[in-house]
């Protein structure tokens, strides 16, 4: 596989404080990977890094195996930023064209268009657009260049459920063309929903690695639920089991939160417990990130 993109022990420091702190990392090409984190946790000083925006402190960052700010390697990546404005007096379909002028084998204006969903607004004033509508010009000036590597950052902002939506279909068909694509954004059903590899920051450090079925498994909880009378009596009772973490009341039922869900059925079972409509659920992304984050917020406090 072709390496795209790279990162070897880079940090990026302002004055004392540590942006990011010695990342390393690489992604081949075809790859569709999310970098989640909270706010703070150095993601968007990792893209400033990769788009050549910023030196690093220390360390090397590579794309196509060369300094992200070269010319030749500029016009094989595209990039949607968050808060960019649009051409003031300029059509939908003028400032794509003014965009595709840039590069030497750009994508046509129409097929831009057509991914972006702008067909219909071509003569519609850029700077008029709402911001979902504003979002998708961006989209389709980050594709003008038929980029090899392509940084979405928070896409879908802004954009409604069937925009948003559309967008990923638009998306997955680029990943199957061997595009490599790099997403930050704090949906996650859309990290989930559009790449096979996620990276988490925090704090300026890169957390976890895997893929989302693989970081579910390692950091989140599973839950046990059934339903059950004299709720408030069992309760008690399942609080006093060390395999359950937490119990829960949700929509009737009583949820026992457990690292363990195995062990819990058996006991259950063996205590002749009268439960009914017994399942065990893994929880989703969501709550692995959360445990993630905090499990390293306690490692970092000891």
């Amino acid at each position: 596989m072709t390496t795209v993109l790279s990162m070897k022990q880079v940090s990026k420091r302002f004055g004392q404080v540590f942006a990011v702190e010695n990342v390393s990392l690489m992604i081949e090409k075809g790859s569709s990977v999310a970098l989640l984190g909270p706010n703070g946790a150095g993601k968007t000083t990792t893209i400033a890094m990769l788009l050549g925006l910023t030196a690093p402190t220390h360390g090397e960052v590579k794309l196509f195996d060369k300094d992200p700010s070269y010319p030749d390697v500029k016009v094989k990546i595209g990039a949607m930023l968050q808060d960019v404005s649009v051409p003031d007096r300029l059509t939908v379909k003028e400032t794509i064209s003014m965009f595709c002028d840039f590069y030497p084998k750009p994508m046509s204006v129409q097929s831009l268009l057509s991914l972006s969903g702008l067909d219909t607004y071509a003569s519609k004033m850029a700077n008029s657009l709402s911001g979902g509508l504003k979002r998708r010009l961006q989209f389709a000036i980050a594709l003008a260049g038929d980029p090899d590597l392509l940084f979405l950052d928070e896409p879908t902002v802004g954009m409604d459920v069937e925009s948003r939506h559309a967008f990923w279909k638009v998306i997955q068909s680029l990943i199957e063309q061997q595009k490599t694509v790099l997403l930050t954004t704090h949906d996650l059903q859309e990290a989930e929903v559009l790449t096979k590899r996620i990276l988490v920051m925090q704090k300026g450090k890169l957390i976890a690695d895997g893929t989302a079925e693989q970081i579910k498994k390692s950091f989140s909880h599973r839950f046990v639920s059934f339903q059950i009378d004299a709720v408030e009596d069992y309760e008690r009772e399942f609080l006093a089991w060390s395999e359950v973490s937490s119990v829960q009341r949700k929509d009737g039922r009583l949820v026992l939160i457990t690292d363990y869900p195995d062990d819990i059925v058996r006991k259950v079972v063996e205590a002749k417990i009268p439960f009914r409509e017994i399942e065990v659920k893994d929880s989703g992304l969501e709550d692995a990130f959360i445990r993630i984050t905090n499990q390293q917020n306690l490692e970092e406090t000891n």
